[in-house]
């Protein structure tokens, strides 16, 4: 595996994450990020992950591997967010 395939995934998680708690209906944080700054960023690192993917494969397998790691985050992000309310209920 390649460097840059793994620092594509590393970005767009961290882009995915970084959309979701700027979302008004988040549930990790108390309150969430600031919409404006965070969702900016987050389409920075999104661009970078998808430029890092190009990189590594060719366009149709790069899009495809963009879009379904990007579909598994945003289904996986509220469903750990309910997880984590479940457990700051139970202690």
């Amino acid at each position: 595996m390649s460097y840059s395939f793994l620092l594509s995934l590393l970005a767009q998680c961290a882009g995915t994450v970084l959309l979701y708690l700027a979302s008004p209906k988040q549930h990790w944080l108390a309150t969430p990020l600031a919409a404006r700054p965070a969702r900016a960023l987050a389409c920075v690192l999104l661009l970078a992950a998808l430029a890092g993917l190009l990189h590594s494969f060719q366009l149709a397998a790069a899009l495809f591997v963009f879009l379904h790691v990007l579909m598994l985050l945003l289904l996986l992000l509220p469903y750990c967010g309910a997880w984590l309310v479940l457990r700051r209920r139970a202690v």
